[in-house]
């Protein structure tokens, strides 16, 4: 989730549905007959001043008046029925200003604790309490997505608060309900079996709040983790917010494999933190810290492909160009290194789309590459990965492969069938035959089948887009 993410989230409960729809129905009263009358009646009594002074017509005033204010702020408070949430602070509707004192607006800062009470009921709530007060936050009455992206927020940017375990429970049931991971394709548990075939399990990762560089580095969250590494939030110097990637080399690897594994990683981070393109995110720093590997990376403020394509659905096919042209230049520009860099996990969840529309590559899998060639270990999302990849045999084209993958994700919402060529057409039959030639081509089960290189893609793609200049 993104750290410049402003977030609506729908708020319908059934009181303020119902009050809208009664203020709906009363429309003519309190909007028209309220102000005609109290029209008709102040020129009633500019025309006879010798009642203006009584109580009946102070009375009738004040009535008419109050009909019409009482109207305007009751459609008002029962149509404000949204949360907005962004990296600053929640604002709430305005039906909740009295458990919250009247302020509407509340910083991350003041928020102390967040709870799910009656988790396993009819009507779950989120419980908020800030440093002066609590409100109660019907979950039934939000949608399942949008829930999830309001107890993201939570955890992104409310460094200060007490998340209860029934939160976290919360929060990862619904988020596996969400993603059906209840319900395993044959497909799904091939991946896991591979996954859990060539993972490592002893590795530890940080937990929030630990410290490296002598105090210069906190964590303040994890973002990712599998195999033998791990990808954290950070925050450098107390002040700017920085990506920590963790790799650790198995303790039974033998002393020369070892050697060469670190050796190997520390050749490949210098050689990462001289890369200068704007579509990735920059390598800053390597360091080593009781036997573990870090690479310090620039913090992208954006939201990853997979998190955007989940929360808008599958996106137009000219949008999906325009991803694709700049994704091709950052493989063009890996590739054209000498030696060449092979990223090999080139999937939705490693690129971010930033607010001017620019997506950035904002992992480098060289720590897990270099590690994986002396242990055994894969590297890469298992639907993203071409038989080559997963004989340990990558080569350039294999990231052509991967990219294939994301197109398809792109335009259908759907992650590809592993070791398959992929048609988009067949999910979305309004997809152009050559936009699914292209996909296909990058899909290719063979390398010999397969597009050729990155020059070769960019001018296939130039070619369905002939207004829009070459990235």
């Amino acid at each position: 989730m993104s750290s410049d993410l402003e977030l609506s989230v729908s708020y319908k409960t059934l009181p303020t549905r119902v009050g809208f729809t009664i203020m709906c129905a009363l429309l003519p009263v309190w909007a028209l007959m309220a102000p005609i009358l109290l029209g008709l009646f102040i020129g009633y009594i500019t025309q006879h001043p010798e009642n203006a002074s009584s109580w009946a017509t102070a009375i009738i005033c004040l009535g008419l008046l109050s009909i019409y204010i009482g109207g305007v702020l009751l459609t008002a408070f029962t149509e404000d029925d949204k949360l907005f949430v962004s990296k600053d602070g929640i604002a709430f509707p305005l039906f909740l200003l009295p458990l919250l004192k009247l302020r509407r607006n509340r910083g991350w800062t003041e928020l102390r604790s967040a709870d799910i009470v009656d988790s396993t009921g009819d009507d779950p709530r989120l419980l908020l309490t800030f440093s002066d007060s609590s409100v109660p936050i019907s979950l039934k009455s939000m949608d399942r997505s949008e829930t999830e992206q309001l107890l993201l927020s939570v955890e992104l940017w409310g460094s200060s608060c007490q998340r209860s375990p029934q939160l976290v429970d919360y929060q990862s049931n619904l988020q596996n309900d969400l993603r059906g991971v209840s319900q395993l394709s044959y497909t799904q548990m091939w991946e896991e079996e591979l996954g859990r075939r060539f993972s490592a399990t002893s590795f530890v990762p940080l937990e929030p709040g630990a410290q490296l560089k002598g105090g210069k580095l906190k964590i303040v969250k994890q973002l990712a983790f599998g195999g033998l590494s791990a990808i954290y939030q950070a925050q450098e110097n107390e002040l700017d917010m920085v990506v920590v990637k963790e790799s650790v080399i198995p303790e039974n690897a033998d002393p020369d494999t070892r050697k060469q594994a670190e050796e190997r990683i520390a050749r490949e981070a210098k050689y990462l933190m001289r890369l200068s393109h704007p579509n990735i995110a920059r390598v800053l720093d390597h360091f080593v810290e009781e036997g573990r590997h870090y690479l310090l990376l620039e913090y992208v403020h954006g939201q990853d492909l997979r998190q955007y394509v989940k929360q808008n659905g599958p996106q137009e096919e000219e949008t999906v160009l325009d991803w694709a042209g700049q994704i091709t230049s950052v493989v063009e520009y890996l590739h054209d290194q000498d030696p060449p860099i092979i990223h090999r996990d080139l999937t939705p969840d490693n690129l971010v789309l930033r607010n001017d529309g620019s997506v950035i590559l904002i992992d480098f899998g060289a720590a897990n590459e270099f590690i994986g060639q002396a242990t055994g270990t894969l590297v890469g999302k298992q639907a993203y990965m071409p038989a080559e990849q997963l004989r340990g045999k990558a080569v350039s084209q294999s990231d052509l492969y991967s990219l294939g993958g994301t197109v398809f994700y792109l335009l259908t919402g759907r992650d590809p069938t592993p070791l398959s060529v992929s048609h988009p057409k067949n999910v979305l039959p309004a997809i152009s035959d050559r936009l699914d030639e292209i996909v296909a081509g990058l899909t290719a089960f063979e390398t010999e089948d397969r597009t050729r290189n990155a020059a070769d893609l960019k001018e296939k793609l130039g070619s369905l887009a002939p207004s829009r200049e070459a990235p």
